[in-house]
Order: C-alpha cells, then structure tokens, then sequence
C-alpha cells in the first residue's frame, strides 16, 4: 500500500513539473511575440481598420512605428506640433490641434520634417527667459535654433509657422510680483520677445508660464499674457500659450 501511495506521489509531482514548466515566463514571452512593422504604409489608418472602438494589443504593437507614406492633411483646423525633449511634458493643449512629438534627439527633428505639411505651426523646445533686474530681461536657448532643420520643415510646407516655447525660467515669486504690478516691465517684456523674433527669424512665440505660480495670481497672470501676445499679434508674430492639466475644480 505504501508502495503504491508512493509512485502516485511521484506521478503527481511529475504532472505538476511538466505543467509548470509551460507556464514560465520563458514561454510567455514567446506566446505572446509580434512582429513590428515600420515600413510606410500605402493606406490609412482608417482603410487599415485600425480606428476601432475595441482595439487590439497585436495590432497595436505591430502597426505604432508605422505612418501612411502618402503624408497630406485632413484636418482644416490649426494644427502645432510639439518637440519636446525625452518624453511629452505634463502640459495639455486645448486649443486647435496638437500634436507632440516626444525626443529631443534627431528623432523628434526628423518627425517634424516628415509630417510638416500636415502643420500649421512647431514648437520646438528651444527657450528660457530670465529675468536680470528691472526692465530687464535675457532669452536664453538661442544656441539651440538650428536654422538648417528650419529650413528642411519648410520644404515641405513653406507656410509653416516657427514658434518656439519660452519658459520663463529661474523666476523668483518677487520677480513675479515686480512684473505683474508693474505696466512698464510688462511693455518692456513685450518689447523684448518681439526683437528677439524679429532677429532670430520666429514667427512668434509658445509661452509656458501658466503654472509656474502654482494656481495663484491667476487675474494678473491673465492680464501679463493678453499684453504679451497683443503686442506679439501687432507686429503679426503669434502667440501660444501652455495650459496644464487643471489638479482643482
């Protein structure tokens, strides 16, 4: 009997050995492999059943490096496109269109290029501006315009509009303060994007300040970003602004 009890023991271990072994994760990795795809494709995402209400992993997976070689635009709307560096910022945009455009590297520069013609406008994370005392102000990033990489998005649609981000950067809150009651600091800050434009060659501006105050002095936040881009919009530079995820009602 105890024989007996003995070799069913060790067939059930066996039993439980051999299932175990076809779920390791070896195994589960290779079940659930798929090829990708990144050659161009000949139709759209719509004529390839892509755009559906319950899409799947697999097609997913194989299809997300691949873009319709036939590249034109369909959306009539303003469209800007974001590169940013290594990964999209926490930013959201609700105004038009949007499209980010993750890496600073080569990658998000050659991105741009290639769907150029379906933009209105870039927005290349190029720009810092700081203030140095009163009436008083430095851009910094200027190093970064790449006028050659201008040149190759606008050979594939020569209305594009360049408007570079420009985070005020290193403000202190009694910088802030010193702007937002000042009407004069307000002008000269005006006065100073629209000659840095005008030298560098932009067609305006992404201002990324909104959240810098954390929620607060939003009235007077209004007041500085409406006289910035009226006196960017008088000399027909345009101006964007970032607005971030709302975090209260």
């Amino acid at each position: 009997m105890e024989t007996k009890s003995l070799l069913v023991l060790l067939l059930a271990t066996s039993c439980w050995s051999a299932v175990g072994a076809t779920l390791s994760k070896t195994d589960a990795k290779k079940t659930h492999k798929t090829d990708v795809d990144s050659a161009p494709a000949d139709l759209s995402v719509l004529d390839r059943g892509l755009v559906v209400s319950d899409p799947q992993w697999r097609d997913i997976v194989r299809e997300e490096r691949r873009y319709c070689s036939h590249v034109r635009r369909t959306f009539q709307g303003p469209v800007l496109g974001y590169v940013t560096p290594v990964g999209l910022r926490p930013s959201q945009w609700k105004l038009h269109g949007f499209c980010a455009f993750k890496n600073w590297n080569s990658h998000g520069y050659d991105v741009a290029k290639t769907f150029g013609s379906k933009l209105t406008s870039v927005s290349p994370v190029w720009l810092q501006v700081r203030r140095r005392g009163r009436n008083s102000y430095d851009v910094n990033g200027l190093h970064d315009h790449d006028p050659g990489w201008v040149k190759d998005v606008k050979k594939s649609n020569r209305k594009i509009r360049m408007v570079p981000r420009l985070l005020f950067d290193g403000w202190s809150y009694k910088d802030y303060m010193s702007v937002l009651q000042n009407e004069d600091e307000i002008e000269e800050l005006g006065i100073e994007l629209v000659d840095v434009a005008k030298t560098e060659g932009f067609d305006g501006f992404t201002l990324e300040l909104w959240s810098q105050l954390g929620g607060n002095k939003r009235k007077e936040l209004i007041h500085l970003i409406k006289h910035v881009c009226e006196t960017l919009k008088a000399t027909r530079l345009d101006c964007y602004l970032v607005i971030p995820p709302a975090l209260t009602r």
